[in-house]
């Protein structure tokens, strides 16, 4: 593993896509235990997509992960399409297949985006009150997350939040609707204030199709706009990349 960091960026770059796993694994048993020894719970937003998906499996597979006091550990989603959660597209149903159904987590701790409302508003109204009721909050507040899993898209966005919507600039709510008004799916997003107040947020970056983009975020002037990576640029001492070779060669 090679560490590239500055005052800016704290960049771990792995040997490839399953190096990038472990570690990400790694990540979350410390983060865990640590969150747990200091107040008695952990809570974890994760991401779907390619590079998250090996990730989650090893989550299932891991002995130590199975040894975590998992009633303690609740489980969100940083973004969900708006799909039903047995779905092939479904961010909730990856995590349920790869790991959430191999540890012994109670079912009131699994924190989904509601997506059997026939309405994506009612989804995002739900899925925010189920937030603030976890983390005891008031309207207003904003939920600290002791781990935020992202991932980084091949134009540069985080979440769902996609450039020139709306939700980059959504600072009033914890999460809201990504509407598609062409054949892709609709989505549901935690909102930027609620991903930057994350205690520790790690994006994964795989694969030589990531290194363009991953060199142009890097190299630009932030442009929030553009590519909804930046939105991290204010809090990116709590950011590590986690990065494989191939993704990393650009840099």
């Amino acid at each position: 593993m090679e560490i590239i960091s500055n005052n800016k960026t704290n960049i771990e770059v792995l040997a490839d896509p399953e190096s990038l796993a472990r570690r990400s694994v790694d990540i979350f048993i410390c983060d865990a235990r640590e969150a747990v020894k200091a107040k008695d719970k952990f809570s974890v937003a994760l991401s779907g997509g390619n590079t998250p998906a090996r990730f989650l499996e090893l989550l299932g597979q891991n002995p130590e992960v199975k040894t975590l006091p998992w009633d303690k550990i609740h489980i969100f989603w940083v973004d969900e399409r708006c799909v039903p959660a047995y779905s092939q597209w479904s961010n909730y149903g990856l995590a349920s297949d790869t790991f959430l159904s191999k540890v012994e987590i109670p079912e009131k701790n699994i924190h989904r985006v509601p997506t059997e409302y026939d309405d994506c508003k009612k989804m995002v109204e739900s899925y925010e009150q189920e937030i603030m009721d976890v983390f005891d909050l008031h309207k207003g507040q904003i939920p600290e997350f002791d781990l935020v899993v992202l991932g980084l898209g091949e134009d540069g966005h985080i979440g769902s939040l996609f450039a020139d919507d709306y939700a980059l600039f959504n600072s009033e709510d914890l999460a809201c609707v990504v509407y598609s008004l062409d054949e892709k799916l609709s989505r549901v997003t935690l909102t930027c204030p609620v991903i930057c107040a994350g205690s520790d947020l790690v994006v994964l970056v795989s694969g030589e199709r990531k290194a363009e983009i991953l060199k142009e975020v890097f190299s630009s002037e932030p442009d929030e706009v553009r590519y909804s990576a930046h939105l991290l640029w204010p809090v990116l001492d709590k950011v590590t990349w986690l990065v494989d070779s191939e993704a990393a060669k650009l840099l």
